[in-house]
């Protein structure tokens, strides 16, 4: 399904949690969308999802509005960190609500994941601990099978190995039947690498939409005398600039080939530091 961003703003009060904001998401894949809390990442993904409408522009996903649009809201499954279901519910009713709300629910994987974490299907959401409602929530979003799935910072309150059976089941999911993946996290260095996108926003602006591996290949971290590093920087992209004692570091959009052939020292940009340059202060974008 394609998502369409047009102009997309949105105003509270007299602050814009989104501003004028533009891009597409053409094809199924596995999106980052990152930035810092207050970026506006939870705003898009409740228009985006339908509960919410724009102050100006719109998204259309095959050029339909999902605001008030069941067909399309069938479509698209929101996970949020918290409170997405009611708690005097159980487990087991979660479960069957869904079920007739999406049309390709997976019952058998919501099964297997319920056991999998431990769930039991007569516990009310409100006897769930936070991981345990975290795990709900996952399974519902991936036994949704929903075209557009979007995962808000799903597991607060899973340890480490509980995520990571997560990423394996969602890789999973995703290698049999492509849907387009939304995932918002502040963890970005456990999951980066299943990005295949990476959109980033910065106080309600989109400040960077690229390829994982085009990212990965060509933002760089180099260090050196001021001079010589200063030389190397001439015409280049310049994402930000630290000088310590003599010696600048600078993360650019550029090739390491290119850098060692200065003689500079030169390393690879994990996204999640990239994310802190770009979305620190007023610089980089």
């Amino acid at each position: 399904m394609k998502i369409e961003v047009k102009n997309l703003s949105k105003k509270y009060a007299h602050n814009f949690a989104l501003n004028n904001v533009s891009f597409s998401l053409d094809e199924p894949k596995i999106y980052g969308l990152l930035g810092r809390n207050g970026a506006g990442k939870t705003t898009f993904m409740d228009i985006l999802s339908g509960q919410i409408l724009a102050s100006e522009g719109e998204i259309l996903i095959n050029g339909k509005n999902p605001f008030d649009n069941q067909q399309l809201t069938e479509s698209i499954c929101l996970i949020k960190e918290g409170h997405n279901f009611k708690k005097d519910l159980k487990v087991k009713n979660v479960l069957k609500i869904y079920s007739y709300f999406y049309p390709n629910w997976d019952q058998k994987r919501a099964e297997t994941l319920i056991k999998a974490y431990n769930l039991n299907p007569n516990s009310k959401i409100k006897t769930l601990s936070k991981g345990m409602e975290s795990a709900l929530g996952i399974t519902v979003g991936l036994a949704s099978k929903a075209p557009i799935t979007i995962f808000d910072e799903p597991y607060i309150g899973l340890d480490a190995p509980s995520r990571k059976k997560f990423y394996e089941i969602m890789l999973e999911e995703y290698q049999e039947e492509k849907r387009t993946i939304i995932f918002s996290t502040h963890l970005i260095d456990e999951v980066s690498l299943l990005f295949e996108e990476v959109l980033i926003l910065r106080e309600g602006s989109l400040v960077l939409q690229e390829e994982s591996d085009v990212l990965r290949e060509n933002t760089i971290a180099v260090s050196g005398q001021e001079d010589e590093v200063e030389e190397f920087l001439k015409g280049k992209e310049v994402i930000q600039k630290k000088q310590f004692a003599g010696t600048v570091t600078a993360y650019l959009y550029g090739t390491k080939e290119e850098a060692k052939m200065h003689g500079l020292h030169v390393e690879g940009v994990p996204i999640q530091e990239l994310m802190i340059y770009l979305t620190e202060g007023k610089k980089g974008a």
